[in-house]
């Protein structure tokens, strides 16, 4: 490091009900890896905006390199070297690779140079991508690539990662900091926010922690434990999840040598899947992204057609039934795109708990909608799982990710279904949320409820399984207790040691 690079100084920013940032002030050096901290809400996405030009401060200042700093819109901070990966992907879907990523420059070169050089550039970090690949038909793991190695063709001064790994896998995420660590080495700063804390004190040179819009601490990573940075983030002392110790119970959702095509071109099909979960058990199911698993939530949610008899809940062949009717049965489910899939962006919190809960909450009669009772049903889960948002009629997509995760997560737990599948439930929440959100999926097991939990975050996994299995090219594995796994055998599962039995059964 040589001297500062960027230089924040009271940048204040309010929106109605709101101070989203008041009076952040810290500095960034060149070459510095900065991890940016705080709880979902806590302002981190604003004060990113604010140095990436989509957002105006309404007091404060910024310099780079010694200058004035203030970017009227995202290209002029691109102008001046800073670079933005966001958490929630600002791609075309209807476009090809190439495209996306031209849309990003300001003087892109002919589309066939740039996609040799995105071939050249993605196969150098370990992150191959086919320039000619639709974005639409890219799985959440692809499409993050999309958005890094855009930044990276930029050549950054500064490049902010909002929540770069969350899609990632352990290879491909260790692949990254060897490249962050060597733009770090010629003097690239990098502003990194995350909620994996073990990966901010493995990369990261300081830390800022921002609660309720306001610094609050400084640390350096490395010298300090992932649940001392928690707790600074929330402060207060850290809740450990835990088991309510409940009974197993009969099976309530078998699957029966399950072979069905994926509806996306490049997608994954499924072949010959079988796995039975009983109440009271939490089933946990790894792999690296687009292995089967989209297929696999859209297989059991009714979005996928499946062979009449191949799924079964509670005995009964639900295989022809509809998303709707699997619903009223006590099959639910949450699937891993947040805003599109899971919510409507547009859409109020209370409208997107009706588009779910109107069956098994009774929010419709005889063809009308009772709004008051979805505004009841909306705030009981903002209250319960502590949404961040000025209220109910707030849009989903004025949400953080990790408020909109816990919304989403929390409209489906609170709904008392016999069997919930959920996918990447804690993706791009802090430390808090994501605990508070295993201890609701692990209470539901304890009442009774069979939970599926899909996730790339092996960590979440072994913490709140009973049982594991591992999705690639989309076979599963064997079904094995959790507590009896080591590293090197989940490693070996999620590279294709394919099974079909289901061993608890």
């Amino acid at each position: 490091m040589t001297g500062t690079l960027l230089s924040i100084n009271g940048l204040t920013k309010a929106y109605p009900g709101v101070v989203a940032n008041d009076s952040v002030s810290f500095d960034i050096g060149q070459g510095e890896v900065h991890a940016l901290l705080g709880e979902n809400g806590a302002g981190k996405s604003t004060l990113v905006k604010m140095i990436y030009g989509l957002v105006k401060p309404d007091q404060g200042t910024m310099q780079l390199r010694g200058a004035d700093y203030a970017p009227v819109q995202p290209s002029a901070a691109r102008a001046a070297g800073v670079a933005m990966v966001f958490q929630h992907f600002s791609l075309f879907e209807a476009l090809n690779v190439a495209e996306n990523i031209a849309l990003g420059m300001e003087n892109p070169p002919s589309m066939r140079d740039l996609a040799t050089r995105i071939r050249e550039v993605s196969e150098m970090y370990g992150l191959p991508l086919d320039p000619a690949r639709i974005v639409g038909d890219l799985s959440a793991g692809e499409r993050q690539r999309v958005e890094i190695i855009r930044c990276l063709l930029q050549d950054p001064k500064l490049l902010i990662m909002d929540e770069p790994t969350s899609v990632l896998t352990p290879q491909e995420v260790e692949i990254l900091f060897q490249t962050l660590r060597k733009l770090s080495s010629e003097g690239t700063a990098i502003l990194y926010i995350s909620h994996k804390l073990e990966e901010i004190r493995a990369l990261c040179d300081n830390a800022t922690i921002l609660r309720l819009g306001k610094v609050v601490g400084k640390c350096t990573p490395r010298d300090t434990t992932a649940r001392d940075m928690a707790e600074m983030m929330v402060g207060s002392s850290l809740h450990v999840p835990e088991r309510a110790g409940g009974e197993i119970g009969p099976v309530l959702l078998k699957i029966n040598d399950l072979s069905v095509p994926s509806p996306s071109e490049f997608g994954t099909s499924l072949k010959n899947i079988s796995l039975a979960v009983r109440a009271g058990e939490v089933l946990g199911l790894g792999g690296v992204a687009g292995n089967g698993q989209d297929e696999l939530l859209g297989a059991l949610s009714g979005e996928i057609p499946t062979a009449p008899g191949a799924i079964k809940l509670d005995g009964k062949a639900i295989g022809a039934f509809g998303p709707v009717a699997r619903r009223r049965l006590g099959l639910l489910t949450a699937p891993e795109e947040r805003l599109g899939h899971a919510a409507a962006p547009d859409m109020s919190l209370i409208e997107n708990a009706l588009l779910t809960g109107s069956v098994r909450e009774g929010l419709e009669s005889r063809g009308f909608l009772k709004w008051g009772k979805a505004k009841s049903f909306a705030e009981a889960i903002i209250e319960r799982f502590d949404v961040r948002t000025p209220g109910p009629g707030n849009a989903a997509r004025s949400l953080s990710g990790g408020n909109l995760q816990k919304f989403v997560i929390g409209r489906e737990v609170m709904q008392r279904p016999e069997v919930l599948v959920v996918n990447q439930p804690t993706w791009g929440v802090d430390a808090a949320a994501a605990a508070s959100i295993r201890q609701a999926l692990l209470d539901l097991a304890a009442g009774g409820a069979a939970v599926i939990v899909i996730s790339q975050d092996l960590d979440e996994l072994m913490e709140i399984s009973d049982h594991f299995g591992a999705l690639n090219e989309g076979r599963l594995s064997d079904i094995r207790p959790a507590k009896d796994l080591s590293v090197d055998e989940i490693g070996l599962m999620m590279g294709g040691s394919h099974g079909m039995e289901v061993a608890h059964v």
